[in-house]
């Protein structure tokens, strides 16, 4: 469904023809405002439409979905939460100019004998709400998840507070998909008659609906604050050095183990876990149970988390087809060059330039130099003496998808040599990535100084000069006119270069 216009009285007026002549207009503003089991929440995306970057995002935790089971209805402070959470993400959205608006409602108000008292509060307050089904739920899901992971290939699980919905993804499309009534709010009651009664239970319901063993050496990809709580608390336990959840991996052993932890552990210890928020603290045996169970069920051989779900599947889902094929690291790491950078367009230039060099990469590491190069000029506002640190923290910690754990510390160390870092190995790639892949990092780096050298940042010298690999020689060839781009810092780097490379540097006529 398409996005609904967002107008609201007292509207700006239409431009008037002074202020044409003023700066172009900022992207357009879009907001979902998702009407949960367990949350209410108001996101705010703006950027690029394959990646928008989120511009404000706020929860309440009005837990509609508490009590359902048991009365068939939203409780009354549940649903005064929820209503003062609507008034005022309507009140943000309008005084922030957002174009376009989605609010859309799931399990507990599909379900809720009163859910139509929320609806027609958010009517009143001008927003026009969908009821998504359990199956559209899914899909959604699973878009978010492609969305993030273009190469997805196994089970999506989205757990929220009403319901979890399970969608098959492979070759970037949405497959098989069904809603089960096991959010995180109505699991307490089955676990209750006890652990074995509980297992029996959903068994049945998988059995039942032809999942049984569908994830069968495939991975299970989790959606969902529950399990995104439980993917934090492992990494707190285990010390993670990389502090970003999105494709963060837990095994059915690592499950199984805090299956077995997390009864023990004190409210302090989970309170020091970073970004663990108490409510969801609550939710963690339950959702850590169930998790387990689903994943012999279905053979799932790892889990992998997402940082996109539903939110960003509605906002996938309404883009064409050649959007919708744009690789999402690339398009992030553009618009983050675009942003921070002194020359938009040297990125690819630098890219293809540097590419001749490096014939034997695959084309996941490709993909990684291509984003290095795009980056590569995100540290030139800081202290010379602090921008390869600045190259780091942005390849480690950046709102990036589309990328792994081991693929942020091989753009870290591309980003910390090429931004004058050396060959040294930040603290904490060692842990990420393997010597051979930090290597071959350490070589883009290197590669991308000298081109950035020899250009000064400017498309001419690139686009007139080449630098070629042999099995004795890297070659940089330079047109007669432009032989006087060869000075000392340049020679320098290309030394480095070819050193790096086991070759020696030569300079040639093109």
């Amino acid at each position: 469904m398409p996005f609904q216009r967002f107008r609201f009285a007292g509207s700006a007026e239409p431009m008037t023809k002074a202020a044409s002549h003023a700066a172009p207009a900022p992207a357009p503003r879009t907001a979902i405002i998702d009407i949960g089991s367990n949350s209410v929440r108001l996101v705010v995306y703006q950027g690029h439409a394959r990646l928008p970057a989120i511009l404000f995002n706020e929860k309440v935790m009005a837990g509609l979905g508490r009590g359902l089971a048991a009365t068939g209805a939203i409780e009354p402070g549940s649903l005064a939460k929820a209503q003062t959470a609507l008034r005022r993400f309507a009140a943000l959205a309008r005084e922030m100019k957002v174009d376009t608006v989605r609010t859309v409602a799931t399990a507990a108000v599909r379900d809720a004998a009163n859910g139509q008292q929320l609806i027609h509060c958010a009517h009143e307050l001008g927003l026009k709400v969908e009821l998504l089904s359990g199956e559209q739920e899914a899909k959604g899901a699973g878009e978010g998840v492609l969305s993030a992971i273009p190469e997805a290939d196994g089970i999506v699980g989205d757990l929220g507070g009403g319901s979890l919905e399970l969608v098959r993804v492979r070759g970037g499309q949405v497959g098989d998909r069904v809603s089960f009534p096991l959010g995180v709010l109505r699991i307490p009651a089955l676990r209750e008659k006890g652990s074995k009664t509980f297992e029996r239970h959903i068994a049945r319901l998988v059995d039942e609906a032809g999942w049984e063993g569908a994830g069968r050496g495939l991975p299970f990809y989790l959606v969902g604050g529950s399990w995104r709580a439980l993917a934090r608390l492992d990494m707190g336990l285990a010390e993670y050095p990389l502090p970003i959840i999105h494709h963060y991996a837990l095994t059915p052993t690592d499950v199984a183990r805090l299956g077995r932890t997390i009864p023990h552990l004190s409210k302090p210890r989970l309170r020091g876990v970073p970004g663990l928020s108490s409510g969801r603290a609550a939710t963690l045996a339950d959702a850590t149970a169930l998790l387990g169970v689903l994943l012999r069920h279905l053979g799932s051989s790892t889990t992998i988390v997402s940082a996109y779900g539903l939110r960003e599947g509605l906002l996938f889902g309404a883009l064409d087809a050649e959007t919708r094929a744009l690789d999402p690291l690339i398009v992030g790491a553009r618009e983050e060059g675009r942003l921070l950078g002194r020359f938009p367009e040297h990125g690819d230039l630098l890219q293809a330039w540097i590419a001749p060099l490096f014939p034997a990469d695959a084309t996941a590491d490709a993909r990684l130099r291509h984003a290095a190069c795009l980056l590569a000029d995100v540290g030139w506002r800081a202290n010379p003496e602090f921008r390869a640190e600045r190259g780091v923290e942005i390849a480690l910690h950046g709102n990036w998808v589309g990328i792994d754990a081991v693929g942020r510390a091989m753009l870290a160390q591309a980003l910390h040599t090429s931004l004058g870092g050396g060959l040294d190995v930040p603290h904490p790639l060692a842990q990420l990535a393997s010597p051979a892949q930090l290597k071959a990092a350490t070589l883009w780096g290197l590669a991308i100084r000298l081109g950035q050298r020899l250009s000064g940042g400017l498309a001419g010298p690139l686009e007139r000069s080449s630098v070629t690999l042999s099995e004795e020689a890297v070659t940089l060839a330079l047109p007669a006119q432009d032989t006087g781009f060869y000075g000392e810092a340049v020679e320098r780097r290309h030394g480095a270069l070819a050193s790096g490379l086991g070759r020696r540097a030569v300079l040639a006529e093109a």
